[in-house]
Order: C-alpha cells, then structure tokens, then sequence
C-alpha cells in the first residue's frame, strides 16, 4: 500500500498508527533495556516504570513545601509564555514586513541590520532578559519574541517579493485600490508562508524559554528538571524531559492543525 496515494481521514489515521507504533515499540524497548540490572546506565535513565509513579507519589506535584506547583501548572506557565511571545512575534512581523515593504529603500537599510540579529540563538537573549525584566514572565515572553521575530519579518517580506504580478494587475484591473489589493491579496498571500515558518520555529522557541525556566525562573517545566537535578534524582529529571518532549510534540501538531483549518488556501 502506498501511503501518497491515500487522502483524509485515512492517511491521517495510518500516519497516526505508524507514529504510535514507532512510540511504543521505544517505550517498550526503554522498558527492557531498564530491566537488565546488568546494565549501569538504568541507574541515570531508569525506564518509564520507574519514573512515571513519581507523579503518583507526590499527589502531581513537583518541588519542595510551599515551593512546591502541579505539573498542570508547570505545563500551563511555559505554554502561556511560549504562546504569548510568539503571538506577539507573529504579529509584529507581520505587521513590520508590510511597512518595510512599502519601500525599496527601507529594505536596502533595515533587512541587513534584521539578517544581522536574526541568527543570534534565542538562549543568547537570557542574560540580557534576566538583567532588564528580571525573574517574571515578561523575561521569558522576550526571549521567545527575540527568537523568532526577526527571521519572520524576513521571511514576510521575502513572501510579498514572492507574490506574482499577474496576481496584482489582476487586482487592479478589477478595481482594487492600493488598499484593497494589500488587504485582499498581499496580506493573505503572506500569512500562511510566515506561519508555516512560525511552526517550524516553535523548537527554538520552546527550547528557548525552557532554558529560561532553568536558569532564573523558579517555575515551568523547565523548573521542573533543575528541581530534580538539585534533589539529584534521575526519576524526575526523566519525567520533566518526557513531560517537554510530549507538551512539545502536542503543541506543534496544534499549529499544523490550526494552519491547515485557518490557512486552507495556502498551496
């Protein structure tokens, strides 16, 4: 069976069922290989039976006392600041990619300082972040923000260079005002390709604010792992990385869905 010719649903539910194959056939070697005491590395990266009952134990809490947050919490915390910066990146990228593109000039002057800033690491933003915001939230906004907002404005206008002429004239010879043809044919043509960009940012941003988490801020899934590397215990440093790796993965197929139900027309 080839899997290009299926359409739907059940391309869908077969590319689902490989993945959940492939998933389970590692949890269950992760498994086996754990059960052999023979073997000392089970001791830095005991297997999932291990690890997950740590849940369990403390009521779905992580940390000590008072200090002590749900690992609802957690997810929630990092996903709201992931979000959040990058909505605010998203839209500030978009929004500045249309005025650079209004005219020539701008991109001669301003695009060379954006190529200059865009492939500086988002993690290389936390020192900068904890000394201007401080440990809040609003340090790991920054980061998720500095991480992606400049390769996405690039990327916007690059995406309206790419729109065809004909697309335009088109436009024009219809009526379209400069207005209209930016409202009705730029813009829509350059959201789908900045998003899908977006989507593909989406690790550098995770990754960004998680190493945030895990050097300033006291809470998130990235607090998770630092509480359990300073507890030195394996059991929740794993669960803190199985719970990033899971969160990660559910958000970026969010995205996809939200492209393919928000941005159909894209090609």
């Amino acid at each position: 069976m080839d899997i290009k010719q299926l359409t739907g649903w059940k391309r869908t539910f077969v590319s689902g069922l490989c993945g959940l194959s492939a998933i389970l056939f590692l949890i269950g070697l992760w498994e086996w290989i754990g059960s052999i005491p023979q073997i000392p590395l089970t001791q830095v990266l005991p297997p999932p039976s291990k690890f997950l009952p740590v849940l369990l134990e403390n009521d779905f809490k992580i940390g000590l006392g008072s200090q002590s947050a749900s690992i609802y919490q957690s997810v929630a915390v990092t996903l709201l600041r992931v979000l959040l910066g990058m909505v605010v990146a998203f839209t500030g990228s978009i929004i500045c990619g249309l005025l650079i593109s209004l005219s020539k000039w701008s991109e001669l002057f301003i695009l060379p300082i954006l190529g200059l800033i865009a492939p500086i690491a988002p993690i290389a933003w936390v020192p900068l972040a904890l000394v201007i915001f401080g440990v809040s939230n609003l340090t790991a906004v920054f980061i998720v923000f500095m991480g992606v907002f400049f390769t996405l404005t690039i990327a916007t206008v690059a995406e309206i260079e790419r729109i065809p002429e004909n697309l335009l004239m088109t436009a024009k010879n219809l009526g379209g005002n400069d207005i209209r043809c930016w409202q009705m044919v730029i813009v829509p043509a350059v959201i789908p390709g900045v998003f899908t960009l977006l989507r593909l940012n989406f690790i550098a941003a995770w990754m960004a604010v998680l190493a945030a988490e895990m050097t300033g801020l006291r809470d998130g899934l990235g607090a998770v792992v630092m509480t359990g590397r300073n507890l030195f215990n394996s059991n929740l440093i794993l669960l803190g990385i199985c719970i990033i790796g899971i969160t990660g993965f559910a958000i970026d197929l969010l995205l996809l869905w939200l492209q393919k139900k928000f941005f159909w027309w894209q090609v």
